[in-house]
């Protein structure tokens, strides 16, 4: 079982950061099995609303700077929906899917 749960852990991180460079998006892999405070870091800066009731939360956990945006799960229901770049507190670039649907809601 915990070899099944680091596979999964790895895709989704590996699914993140496909995303990212795929979309161009500029982002910064933190490690968190080798580094200490990046572990310590991203525990502290984690919302206690978005905490697992036990244990620690498990990565990918997505930041913007110091802002805090979500878990893989999150980040998911929002490139699903066509709103990545809103979960991730940026601009969608025009032509996106995402500038798209805004323009249109806009216009309703």
């Amino acid at each position: 079982k915990v070899l099944s749960v680091y596979v999964c852990i790895k895709k989704q991180q590996q699914d993140v950061m496909g995303f990212l460079a795929a979309n161009k998006i500029e982002f910064e892999e933190c490690d968190i099995a080798a580094n200490e405070a990046n572990r310590k870091w991203m525990r502290e800066n984690i919302p206690e609303e978005s905490r697992p009731a036990q244990g620690n939360p498990l990565p990918p956990q997505i930041f913007n700077e110091e802002k805090y945006c979500g878990n893989y799960e999150a980040f998911f229901d929002a490139r699903e929906d066509n709103a990545v770049y809103a979960f991730l507190g940026l601009t969608a670039p025009p032509g996106s899917k995402e500038a798209e649907a805004l323009a249109k809601k806009a216009a309703q």
